[in-house]
């Protein structure tokens, strides 16, 4: 019995069905792992994390932070606390205490949007645009062009650098020349 060589169409006839049910598990699988179960919080933390949003929502940023720095030895590690105390510091303007925090939360969490998203919002405003745009592909590449997390950050990176980022260059001392 001879043997012929299986032609384009027949092989791909033959691989088809079994390329497209590696696709859809991988699919599923993906978003399985994508919807964690929230964490379980210390109802001290969650009272914490209420007085922070409370004194976010009034603009005291300072006492925000404050609050969510408490949650955070009350429930050391937890991720929505570091987020919440990572968008208090960025508010406050301190976008190094921010970015260290969010750093944090990903080592923890990696594939977490709002770490991601914050953590490029940070970027943007210290001005590294170059970081910035790996958060935004990684995001896109995580939730998609149209999710809220990855719309914040591609605005954030349009509008560029705040304005309170100090350089060296602006605080450069004047020469004074006094006569003795």
């Amino acid at each position: 019995m001879m043997r012929t060589k299986p032609s384009a169409k027949d092989l791909l006839m033959r691989y088809t069905p079994v390329a497209v049910a590696l696709s859809l598990l991988a699919a599923i699988s993906s978003s399985v792992s994508y919807s964690e179960a929230p964490e379980a919080l210390d109802p001290r933390a969650v009272t914490l994390l209420s007085e922070g949003r409370t004194a976010m929502a009034g603009g005291h940023y300072n006492a925000a932070v404050d609050a969510y720095e408490s949650a955070l030895t009350v429930a050391p590690g937890s991720v929505s606390v570091l987020l919440a105390l990572a968008d208090a510091t960025r508010k406050e303007g301190l976008q190094g205490k921010a970015l260290h925090y969010y750093r944090v939360a990903l080592t923890a969490d990696p594939r977490n949007i709002e770490a991601l998203a914050g953590e490029g919002v940070a970027l943007a405003e210290k001005g590294a645009t170059e970081k910035a745009n790996r958060n935004l592909a990684r995001l896109q590449t995580l939730c998609g062009k149209d999710c809220s997390e990855a719309k914040t950050l591609a605005a954030a990176i349009a509008k560029g650098p705040s304005q309170h980022v100090v350089t060296a260059d602006a605080v450069k001392p004047k020469p004074v020349v006094s006569e003795n």
